[in-house]
C-alpha cells in the first residue's frame, strides 16, 4: 500500500501571493494598458511630445485617478456578499456600482487632473469626451464604456484570487487544529497503553525482586515526559526523536527478553527537525500485532537512516499466524490515520509511505525530504 502525498500550500502566515498579483494589476492594467488607451484617444486630437514611446506620462496618473473608485467594490463588496453566496444580487449590485461611481471618479479625477494637464488641450479633450459625457446614459460610443467592464473584469479576478487564498489559509488552519486534535486523542491513547503494560512489567520484576526494576521506571518516566510535555511543539530536533524511540525499544525489548527487538539510527540527525511522534505511530502498530507477544522467536527490526536532505526509516515484524494476509485493520486506526494527515501537511510532495504484508512480515517504510 502507497500513500502519496498533495501538494496542499502550509504556509505559517498568509501567502503574499495576492497582493503581488494585486500590485501587478494596478502596475500592468491601469498604468500601462489603461495609459494606452487614454493615449490612443488623445492624440486623436491632441499633438505627440518629444517623447514618442510615453507621451504625456501625466496621463498615468489621470488613469490611476480614475481607477480608485474601484478599490471599495473588489476589496469590500465583493468579498461581503461572496461569502454571504448572494451571487445574483453581487451582480445587480456590481454594474450599479461599477457604472455610477466611476462617473463620480471621472468628476473627481478631471478636478486634479486639469491643473497638471499640459498642454492646456489635453484637459479640454477630456473633459467633452470623458467628464462631459459621464453625465449622459451609457452609449456605445463612449470611450469609458470599454474600460468600465475591463475595470469590472481585472479587479473581479484580485478579488477572486484574494478571496481564494484567504479561504485556503483559512482550511490550512483548520485542518492544523485538527491535526492538533488528533495529536492529543494519540497522547491520550499512548498514555493507558504505556502505563497500562509497562506497569504490570514492573509489578512482576518487583515482585522477582530484578535489578531491571529501577531501569524500567527510569524509561517510563523519560517516556511519559517527553509524550506529555516535549511533543507540544510544532517541531523537534531529530536526536530527541531518535533517543525517544530508543527509550521505546528498549522498554519493549525488556518486556519480551525472548524476542529481537533492535532499533539503530545511522547517519548525521544533527540539525534535522522533525514533527513530534510522527514515527510513532508505525512503531506502535509494529509492536501492537507483533508475534513477539507470543514467541520467543519473533523479530521487530527498526532503522533511521539521515543522510543529507533525506530520512529513511524502516520497521519490519513478524505477525501473528491468525493475521490474514491483508489485514484491513492495519490500514485504519487513528495512529495511521494520523500520520498520513501530517504527512501531507509538514511534507507535501516530499514523502513516500509503503505499508506491505508478506510472507507473514509485516513492513512499513517512509521516505522524507527534509
Amino acid at each position: 500500500m502507497q500513500t502519496t502525498a498533495t501538494p496542499p500550500a502550509t504556509p505559517d502566515r498568509p501567502s503574499r501571493f495576492p497582493l503581488v498579483f494585486e500590485g501587478l494589476v494596478w502596475a500592468l492594467y491601469v498604468g500601462l494598458y489603461k495609459y494606452s488607451a487614454f493615449m490612443e484617444e488623445a492624440v486623436k486630437r491632441v499633438p505627440l511630445t518629444k517623447h514618442p514611446n510615453f507621451p504625456y506620462p501625466q496621463l498615468m496618473l489621470f488613469a490611476l485617478l480614475t481607477t480608485l473608485y474601484i478599490i471599495p467594490y473588489y476589496r469590500g463588496l465583493v468579498p461581503l456578499l461572496l461569502s454571504r453566496h448572494r451571487y445574483l444580487l453581487l451582480g445587480l449590485v456590481s454594474l450599479v456600482y461599477v457604472w455610477w461611481s466611476m462617473k463620480l471618479n471621472l468628476a473627481l479625477s478631471y478636478g486634479l487632473f486639469q491643473h497638471i494637464a499640459q498642454p492646456p488641450s489635453l484637459a479640454d479633450y477630456y473633459h467633452h469626451s470623458y467628464l462631459w459625457t459621464s453625465h449622459t446614459l451609457p452609449t456605445i460610443g463612449q470611450p469609458q464604456l470599454g474600460l468600465l467592464f475591463t475595470d469590472l473584469l481585472a479587479f473581479s479576478c484580485v478579488a477572486f484570487v484574494r478571496l481564494a487564498f484567504q479561504q485556503e489559509y483559512r482550511r490550512r488552519h483548520l485542518e492544523k487544529d485538527h491535526l492538533a486534535l488528533q495529536m492529543e486523542q494519540l497522547k491520550a491513547q499512548l498514555q493507558p497503553h504505556f502505563l497500562f503494560n509497562t506497569l504490570n512489567s514492573i509489578y512482576g520484576l518487583s515482585l522477582a525482586g530484578s535489578p531491571d526494576t529501577p531501569r524500567f521506571i527510569l524509561l517510563l518516566s523519560e517516556l511519559m515526559r517527553y509524550v506529555l510535555y516535549d511533543s507540544g511543539k510544532a517541531r523537534i530536533p531529530l536526536p530527541e526523536e531518535v533517543e525517544f524511540l530508543k527509550n521505546y525499544f528498549e522498554l519493549e525489548q525488556r518486556k519480551y527478553a525472548g524476542a529481537q527487538v533492535q532499533f539503530r539510527a545511522l547517519g548525521d540527525a544533527a540539525g534535522v527537525q522533525v514533527p513530534p511522534l510522527l514515527l510513532l505511530p508505525l512503531v506502535e502498530n509494529s509492536f501492537k500485532h507483533g508475534r513477539h507477544h507470543f514467541s520467543d522467536h519473533a523479530t521487530v527490526q527498526a532503522t533511521l537512516t539521515t543522510t543529507p536532505g533525506r530520512l529513511h526509516f524502516l520497521i519490519e515484524n513478524d505477525m501473528l499466524p491468525e493475521a490474514p494476509a491483508a489485514a484491513p485493520k492495519r490500514s485504519g486506526g487513528i495512529g495511521l490515520q494520523n500520520i498520513r494527515q501530517r504527512l501531507d501537511l509538514y511534507y507535501p510532495n516530499a514523502h513516500e509511505l509503503h505499508l506491505t504484508e508478506h510472507d507473514g512480515r509485516y513492513r512499513a517504510e517512509l521516505t522524507l525530504r527534509v
